[in-house]
């Protein structure tokens, strides 16, 4: 490897060193070498905090900042989503709704905690969101110690350091269960497949006493709420409705083929028993899991049976299947007679539509068998006119040779 040697040539007396423009930001270096920092603003916050209250400690000053925001997050909220709050999270809440334990979440109503009740199931995940954020603001536990509601301070050797707050936050806990569970795809299908508010619907649904005995029942209304409650859990979508009274034969029937064959995703694992507390058994967790497959099983059943009890009912007390029913039965006569039901021709057997195809091509081969001995008359008669021609102008021919 070869270096080579490369001395720059020494710079000319005439060079001076260029200063720095008027308009450049960069001013010109301190006198004595260093510049002077005021001791102002946040950086300088933070660096007090770090050497007084962290120990130099940047880990322990960053976890401090990030519960200083959640706190102020907590307090004042974020000023976005005051633009827009999607008519969430404001319902009243009833003292039976604020006495709520958390111990007992699987038995509270979630979408009542959140202030959801007019909308449960239909409710989208930015709705959830919003409303969450407005009980946050509203049972958070430091916004209840510096509320007006706060318990009073009382000097006592015995209770410092111990928070005062005589509530116990519990509304609080049930309101960020709520949000878990409705924010999991899961567990918000588990307990919209046991929302309460459907289970007691569910129990005022229509018998065939009922049925049968009201005379002044409207069953278009009475089945479509029904059968509309039950929509929710089908895994196709759009759900086809009940219809009217002049719906077609091929709508009653689509309708009761989809509900016959109806395919639903509700499920009943929210209504598992839980393991009992302390136990390490492997048998009583097999026995428990064995046990609530089994009940799962067993409410399935039940609920697809009761739903198919439900459409029996429906097509028995159907009034449109009576009509269809008459309408065939009219067809059937009208095919017997040789005219339709509304006065049209019957429509052909297959024998009747062979004959009378017979009858046009024997009758299409005799027009043209006519049409073939007219063409060789038409022909003759052709021949025969030119024959007399000839034969008239052999006569004039003859007659000029006489003369």
């Amino acid at each position: 490897m070869t270096v080579l040697q490369i001395v720059a040539p020494p710079l000319p007396e005439s060079y001076k060193t260029p200063s720095a423009p008027s308009g450049s930001r960069i001013a010109p270096p301190h006198p004595s070498g260093h510049r002077t920092l005021l001791p102002v603003g946040p950086a300088y916050l933070n660096h007090l905090r770090l050497t007084l209250h962290h120990a130099h400690s940047f880990s322990a000053l960053d976890k401090h900042l990030e519960a200083e925001r959640d706190r102020l997050f907590a307090l004042n909220g974020d000023a976005s989503a005051a633009e827009d709050d999607l008519g969430v999270g404001d319902e009243e809440e009833s003292p039976v709704l604020l006495s709520l334990d958390p111990k007992e979440w699987k038995k509270q109503d979630h979408y009542a905690v959140l202030g959801l009740s007019h909308l449960r199931y239909k409710a989208s995940p930015e709705q959830i969101k919003i409303a969450h954020r407005k009980k946050v603001l509203k049972h958070h536990p430091d916004k209840k110690a510096s509320g007006p509601n706060a318990a009073p301070i009382t000097s006592s050797i015995f209770l410092n350091g111990v928070s005062q707050n005589t509530n116990d936050d519990a509304f609080f806990k049930c309101i960020q269960k709520a949000h878990e569970v409705l924010t999991n795809t899961e567990r918000r299908r588990q307990f919209d497949s046991v929302d309460p508010v459907f289970m007691e619907l569910e129990e005022d649904m229509p018998t065939a006493v009922e049925v049968k005995n009201n005379k002044d029942l409207d069953f278009f209304k009475t089945f479509t709420n029904a059968f509309e409650l039950y929509a929710r859990f089908s895994k196709a979508q759009p759900v086809p409705g009940l219809g009217h009274v002049d719906s077609t034969k091929e709508e009653v029937e689509g309708f009761y083929h989809f509900w016959y064959n109806f395919d639903s995703w509700r499920s009943f694992e929210w209504m598992d028993k839980e393991v009992n507390e302390g136990s390490d058994s492997r048998d009583d967790k097999r026995y428990t899991e064995k046990k609530n497959k089994s009940e799962r099983a067993r409410r399935k059943k039940e609920d697809t049976t009761k739903l198919r009890s439900l459409v029996d009912l429906c097509l028995s007390a159907d009034p449109r299947i009576k009509r269809i029913k008459q309408q065939e039965k009219e067809a059937r006569e009208a095919k017997k007679r040789g005219t339709a039901p509304s006065g049209a021709p019957a429509k052909k057997t297959k024998k009747e539509e062979a004959e009378e195809k017979k009858k046009k091509e024997e009758e299409a081969k005799q027009k043209e068998e006519e049409e073939k001995l007219a063409r060789a008359e038409a022909k003759k008669q052709k021949a025969a006119a030119a024959n007399a021609a000839k034969k008239a102008k052999r006569q004039q021919r003859a007659a000029e040779d006489a003369a």
